[in-house]
């Protein structure tokens, strides 16, 4: 089956939809390849190096070379979860000889997705990657190994919520990032869905991780990082922890972790902000339904540990079991950032924002006929997403401010604003009355020109960027200068802040941390800006939009 990931909101005048970052390989000859050079010298190079091997804790692996930076893909760090489903993961037993590290280890069952627009088509791993519960694995991009480098480690949780996706996407390729920055970059694969999250701690004995399961691999994972990556040329101490969406969501947990703390000093939340989790009563309802439907009682319920995994997710849809981690008040004992900023999290650098236009990919993709609204249908359109709001107000408010704007572009802009935006203000605002580490706010202000430039600034158009990744892109950002000079822009802001705890680098103007008074937003663009309360007036019309903040309620 082809790879998938998914990306879950339910939005006012949205269904909930699942957008695939799934896709097939590029042409050669992109911007992504070694130069000439390089490759005489790779092709040079006893096979030994050509064929590195690490040490970790658990045992040897062998990586690959990609020119001069070395990749080590599905290093296990977790034991098979079908022997700890519904538990706390393992440590995988040791190994003696090398182990295979050379691609990518299973991901773990998940939602099935689909591709609007083939924007994510570009980033599907080729070959593709399989599914599975023994899937607790991490990939790892680096310059060097052994060679004492105390390089920043830069950790990526995926996107998809958290139900879906994996770190194997191409668009997470690491190589570029690594060589750029000479920096470690890690991708971590941890259970999904019901795997992951269903809240059956109520049933007793057995189950109290049962919510929270995903959470602890993610831990575990930062614990093989603390433990192994300075073998793989990194330094323990300087750990950012950085995710999209989803993986923004789990940034933002693990900034409310205690047993986190510790095992990363910089964070980076990319259109993810999570303010707060499902409430413990709806997700151990919602657990109930699942558990109903399987045919089990209190009585069986032990039943579920060896139920084939696919008969567990055929009985999924239509409870909302198993959509994010809930309050299991052991590991996780308060929302993140509701109604204040989560103490274990106050003494680490924090960047965060979002997209200008966010909701043109859930909005487009669930009803392509918004990208032709005019002025005579955008009041409707409005409507269905604000039934309780002044729209006409909002409407004139926009063109006021936006006089060049038609009417898609102040339909995608308000539902952004109200959502995406507004959480990320909110989380920032908290963080400040916090007190602790400084916090910067961005927006990031660049429109893709695929498919005639209709999606605008759109969901996780950032990603490919951040990463450098340009040529794996394609699909969703186009191929040209333009795009290079956007990605260097990102990938410098975000290996300075990885680097330092600082995103001040000279590719941007100077960037001051958020404060209450005058609000300093970085605008990403080709040519970066500091705008002081960025988008204020605009999201002051349409006022925060609470869908976004409860978008995990099941």
């Amino acid at each position: 089956m082809p790879r998938q990931r998914v990306l879950r909101f339910a939005l006012p005048g949205l269904l909930s939809i699942g957008l695939s970052l799934a896709g097939c390989g590029l042409d050669s000859g992109t911007t992504d390849q070694a130069s000439p050079a390089a490759e005489r010298e790779a092709d040079t190079v006893p096979r030994s190096a050509e064929q590195p091997v690490a040490n970790t804790a658990h045992g040897p692996v062998r990586g690959a070379r990609d020119g001069d930076v070395l990749a080590f893909k599905g290093i296990r760090y977790g034991a098979d979860t079908a022997t700890t489903r519904f538990a706390a993961p393992a440590l995988p037993a040791s190994w003696s000889e090398p182990a295979d590290a050379s691609r990518f280890g299973a991901s773990c069952p998940q939602t099935p997705t689909a591709n609007p627009g083939g924007l994510f088509t570009s980033w599907r791993p080729d070959p593709p990657v399989s599914y599975g519960e023994d899937c607790l694995f991490l990939n790892v991009w680096t310059p060097a190994t052994g060679d004492g480098g105390k390089r920043p480690v830069m950790v990526w949780f995926h996107g998809g919520g958290f139900t879906s996706g994996d770190g194997a996407s191409r668009a997470y390729d690491g190589t570029r990032l690594a060589r750029r920055g000479d920096v470690v970059v890690v991708t971590v694969n941890h259970r999904l869905n019901v795997f992951g999250y269903l809240a059956l701690g109520h049933y007793g004995p057995g189950f109290e991780d049962a919510a929270v399961a995903g959470v602890l691999d993610m831990i575990q994972a930062l614990e093989w990082v603390r433990d192994n990556v300075a073998n793989f040329g990194g330094d323990p101490g300087n750990v950012l922890i950085f995710g999209e969406s989803g993986g923004g969501a789990k940034v933002s947990t693990l900034m409310a972790t205690e047993r986190a703390q510790g095992l990363f000093h910089r964070a980076a939340i990319q259109s993810g902000a999570m303010l707060r989790f499902p409430e413990q009563a709806g997700a151990q309802a919602a657990a109930d339904q699942l558990v109903e439907k399987l045919g089990l009682t209190g009585d069986s319920i032990a039943d579920i540990r060896t139920l084939p995994a696919e008969t567990i997710q055929a009985a999924l849809p239509g409870t909302g079991a198993g959509g994010a981690p809930s309050i299991d008040g052991r590991l996780l004992t308060r929302h993140p950032f509701e109604p204040d900023a989560a103490p274990p999290g106050a003494g680490v650098p924090l960047m965060l924002g979002t997209n200008r236009t966010e909701n043109s990919l859930f909005a487009g993709a669930m009803n392509p006929a918004v990208f032709d609204l005019t002025w005579e249908t955008l009041e409707a359109a409005l409507r269905q997403a604000y039934p309780d709001r002044d729209v006409p107000a909002i409407i004139a408010g926009y063109r006021a401010l936006q006089p060049d704007s038609d009417p898609a572009d102040i339909y995608f802009e308000a539902t952004s604003d109200a959502r995406w935006l507004a959480g990320h203000v909110t989380l920032a605002e908290r963080r400040v009355a916090q007190g602790g580490a400084p916090t910067w706010l961005y927006l990031f202000d660049w429109d893709t020109p695929v498919d005639g430039g209709r999606w605008r600034s759109p969901h996780a158009l950032e990603i490919g960027f951040v990463f450098d990744n340009v040529a794996y892109s394609e699909s969703m950002s186009g191929i040209g200068e333009a795009q290079q000079r956007v990605a260097d822009i990102m990938a410098d802001t975000w290996i300075a802040f990885a680097r330092s705890g600082n995103p001040n680098n000279p590719r941007i103007p100077e960037w001051p941390p958020y404060d209450l008074a005058a609000r300093p937003v970085m605008v990403l663009d080709e040519q970066p800006r500091r705008v002081d309360d960025a988008r204020g007036a605009q999201r002051a019309l349409v006022q925060e939009d609470p869908t976004y903040g409860n978008r995990y309620q099941p």
